[in-house]
């Protein structure tokens, strides 16, 4: 969300750790239901004093996290407001590595007031939500046991399995169209097939289309058009496809088909079979009022797709930012236009400081791991208009001044709750899904791989690389500029090899989203003619750059420089096979 960027740092172990946590908290289980005007007062009242409300937020996390090993190394007992902000470091993930496996809950109950706000906020802006279903494709992800024995997976499959979600109440604006069961099913193929399955059974009830980010329901289209004849014939005859071999979603979708539909099945026969898909997702659903998904952040790579399928008719809406370790706050104006999303940080979530950043969120020292002054925090209702900052939470699970590393700016105010708009993740310089490749890891990946070259007497002089979401799934392209020291010349096995020797040394995540979910392409790299990277320079320097100051891009992003990349490229090679994942 924003970077909503969702990473795999914590573990869940049951139900009852959590109902012990919440008690001890002192906070009541709030049902995912909808809660109306109290949930939109409940948002004033918390923006109309959030320097106070921050303020308790802070002593209550000291009070019951005080005795801790990590916070008491720096606190030593003390659960002083101004003692933390002096004495507790502004961290990254590797600092606090050996702790992670500690942490062993989320805070289910302040995600779920987060997730009351957002029909109450809809519903100003949009009305009658509450008479048809909704269309969301959520994807649970498999588990991990870590060396103690704990269970492992991702923030939102948690959130999933957890009551919050399997118990939530059943009211008209909660009504998704995908049972419980295929959006827990671990194969993303068969859930995949069930919920698509489902949407298009109740396609004359669904008022909302969505998925959690936009490369996940992009997905999901391509994955209609090329089974969609099956989907036809499952609806036709009212018997799902044998390929559906998973107990719990056979079940629960002999609860939806029913008996054969002959008439729907021929609808949407008619219009799959048609030429062109564009603004398919208005005639497949004609009651559809809008998308939801994370379209910020580099999930705006996949706006033109959107509009495309949708036919520009649909809103892109995306409605809250949050990440794995923590939800941040909500779009109080859903509707706007993409570009133009904003979101108020809700000050009830966690306690959050800022790391004063330079012109268009530059950092101020060049270091990746730098040290940031204890003093140089801002809180929450300090931040000033127009600046730049990186966020940085503390948690009720356990997290201390983590730096979550998204870059904001300040563009407003809501009572005292300051508005911020997603710039970027820190020092990513590629994305896809849920991976997040920075120039360091790019950097280490591409060594590993041109030594392959060097058996062969050739040289990799440059590179540079861009994420092509052309096609769905995306996937990572990368420039090689090659000279050979012989006549010999590489053959296609080698340069196949170093797009394997590439993608096994990026992160669990890449690997993770190529060898299971599917959700990244497989990697490319194209070979140029020589002399290209100084035609690239060329091409910078003649738009203004200055040939003192000027280094090769690690990404590109420019219409006009992929352009002339492309003009020179003489082979194409991608990744043969998977590369190794292990959950």
């Amino acid at each position: 969300m924003g970077g909503t960027t969702l990473r795999m740092k914590s573990a869940a172990i049951g139900r009852n750790r959590i109902e012990m946590t919440l008690r001890k908290r002192g906070i009541s289980e709030k049902k995912l239901e909808y809660k109306g005007e109290e949930a939109l007062r409940e948002l004033e009242k918390l923006t109309g004093r959030a320097g106070v409300v921050q303020e308790n937020i802070l002593k209550k996390m000291l009070r019951r996290n005080g005795d801790t090993e990590y916070l008491n190394k720096y606190m030593e007992g003390s659960t002083d407001v101004s003692a933390f902000k002096r004495l507790v470091p502004v961290i990254t993930y590797a600092r606090i590595r050996p702790y992670i496996q500690r942490i062993s809950n989320e805070d289910l109950d302040r995600r779920t007031f987060l997730y009351n706000l957002i029909m109450p906020i809809m519903n100003q802006y949009i009305s009658g939500l509450d008479e048809g279903k909704a269309m969301y494709l959520y994807f649970a992800k498999a588990e991990m046991s870590t060396p103690c024995g704990l269970p492992a997976r991702p923030v939102l499959t948690s959130y999933y399995k957890s009551k919050h979600f399997k118990c939530r109440s059943r009211d008209p604006f909660n009504d998704f169209t995908s049972p419980d069961q295929a959006i827990l099913c671990t194969d993303i193929i068969q859930s995949m097939y069930c919920q698509l399955l489902a949407g298009l059974v109740h396609r004359h009830q669904v008022l909302r289309l969505g998925a959690v980010f936009a490369s996940a329901f992009l997905r999901a289209i391509t994955f209609l058009e090329r089974n969609w004849v099956h989907l036809c014939e499952d609806i036709r005859t009212g018997r799902l496809d044998l390929t559906v071999t998973d107990p719990e979603c056979r079940s629960a979708m002999s609860n939806i088909l029913t008996s054969p539909d002959p008439d729907l099945a021929d609808e949407i026969e008619d219009i799959c079979s048609r030429k062109s898909w564009k603004g398919i997702l208005c005639q497949l659903w004609p009651r559809a009022k809008y998308i939801e998904a994370v379209v910020t952040g580099s999930m705006a790579q996949y706006i033109p797709a959107l509009e495309f399928y949708s036919g520009g008719k649909l809103p892109l809406v995306c409605t809250m930012y949050a990440s794995s370790e923590c939800y941040f706050g909500v779009n109080l104006k859903p509707l706007c236009d993409p570009a133009d999303v904003v979101f108020t940080l809700l000050p009830n979530m966690g306690f959050f400081e800022f790391i004063p950043l330079g012109e268009n969120g530059s950092p101020l020292v060049d270091e990746e791991e730098e040290v940031v002054a204890r003093d140089k925090l801002v809180d929450l209702v300090n931040v000033r208009l127009g600046c730049y900052y990186e966020l940085v939470v503390t948690t009720f699970a356990g997290l201390y001044r983590y730096r979550i590393g998204d870059v904001l700016q300040v563009t407003g105010f809501h009572n005292e709750a300051p508005q911020f708009r997603f710039i970027c993740r820190r020092n990513v310089v590629l994305s896809i899904d849920n991976d997040k490749t920075n120039e360091e890891d790019l950097h280490k990946s591409v060594t590993a791989a041109k030594k392959l070259l060097e058996p062969y007497n050739a040289l990799l002089v440059e590179y540079t690389s861009y994420a092509d979401t052309s096609s769905i799934p995306g996937h990572y392209v990368l420039y090689w500029e090659i000279i050979y020291h012989t006549s010999v010349v590489l053959d296609d096995h080698v340069l196949q090899e170093c797009c394997m020797a590439v993608e096994e040394e990026l992160d669990y995540v890449y690997r993770r989203c190529r060898a299971y979910d599917k959700s990244v392409g497989p990697l490319e790299i194209r070979v140029v003619e020589p002399g290209t990277f100084d035609a690239l320079m060329d091409l910078c320097i003649s738009q203004g750059g200055s040939i003192n100051q000027y280094k090769t891009s690690r990404c590109i992003n420019s219409g006009a420089a992929l352009d002339l990349l492309n003009s020179y490229v003489k082979a194409c090679f991608f990744s043969p096979r998977d590369p190794t994942w292990t959950p």
